[in-house]
């Protein structure tokens, strides 16, 4: 009896093992099985698109003939382009004031309604912000069109009756761009409103009631307690929105086309006038590789930033 059970244990601790050696092998088929979708839609739509760009930057491509190869040509362009310096110009601006003015005034409109209002307003002001953000940007843009419109507009109208005459929002070259970032704002603060929301949410009261203890006034609570526990939302906030704000297109191709003088014109819709417009498909193709080495390179640039500022709890 005493040599049966150990041959027993030997056998079952064999089968174990031959079993779980079978399982191992059928694991990672199982895995690529979960991810194949995923895999699927990045190959088809993000790492086919992209290898298709970095080919066709270097031909000369109209759609209707053939391709021809003209190697770095293409990227030569680039250089002596000033109306792409423009656009590259009038979008840092854009992305810049929308990361400015999203993460100041999403962090202000989450502090009032995390602890300034009372429950049912608190509510309210929740939907009422994050609305607009839900309506497409062709609907906002038109709304926005009209209600600026310098002859019969509301606001051009309000203004005229206190005796204020109405600039060109969308006509006037000094006056576009800020329009637009006006409109965009309006937009999509919800978004940004919500993460900060999110990230207040976060925060341990137990750490702003200690300070408040230890002689902290509420405003040195928030900016030496609340700020620094916020900083890994705030950094969150910039980067996705400056990544949104520098691919802007909808608003400025509804509202201004790119005019007066260029004065909206953006990286991404310089893009879409050369590729589908001037249909210089190659051409356009290397403006999209230059708008994804932009947004990757501050990208990059927001993270190694992060280390000196962001305190991970």
């Amino acid at each position: 009896m005493s040599t049966v059970a150990p041959a027993r244990v030997l056998e079952e601790t064999t089968h174990r093992a031959r079993r779980h050696r079978a399982g191992g092998r059928s694991a990672p088929l199982a895995g690529w099985l979960f991810v194949s979708p995923a895999v699927l839609l990045f190959c088809v739509f993000i790492l086919g698109p992209f290898i298709a760009a970095m080919a066709l930057s270097l031909f000369s491509y109209d759609l209707l003939t053939p391709a021809q190869f003209v190697g770095l040509k293409n990227f030569r362009t680039l250089l002596t382009d000033t109306t792409l310096v423009r656009a590259l110009g009038n979008t840092f601006v854009f992305a810049f004031a929308s990361v400015v003015t999203h993460l100041v005034g999403g962090l202000l409109l989450a502090v009032l309604v995390n602890r300034g209002l009372n429950r049912v307003l608190s509510y309210f002001v929740r939907v009422a912000v994050f609305f607009p953000f839900l309506i497409s940007w062709a609907a906002v843009a038109l709304l926005w069109k009209y209600v600026l419109d310098p002859s019969f507009g509301i606001v051009s109208y309000y203004l005229g009756k206190i005796g204020i005459t109405a600039p060109g929002w969308f006509t006037d070259p000094a006056w576009a761009l800020p329009s637009i970032i006006g409109v965009d704002f309006w937009h999509t603060i919800g978004y940004t409103f919500l993460i900060m929301l999110a990230g207040l949410q976060t925060v341990p009261a137990e750490m702003t009631e200690a300070a408040r203890v230890d002689g902290a006034s509420r405003l040195q609570s928030f900016v030496f307690v609340t700020l620094p526990l916020m900083t890994p939302t705030l950094f969150f906030a910039s980067v996705i929105t400056f990544i949104g704000a520098f691919q802007i297109f909808d608003p400025v191709q509804i509202i201004t086309a790119g005019g007066p003088d260029n004065s909206t014109v953006t990286a991404v819709m310089y893009l879409y006038q050369t590729g589908f417009q001037a249909f210089q498909i190659g051409y356009a193709s290397t403006i999209a590789l230059v708008v994804f080495a932009v947004i990757m390179l501050v990208t990059i640039l927001q993270f190694w930033g992060s280390r000196k500022w962001v305190h991970n709890a």
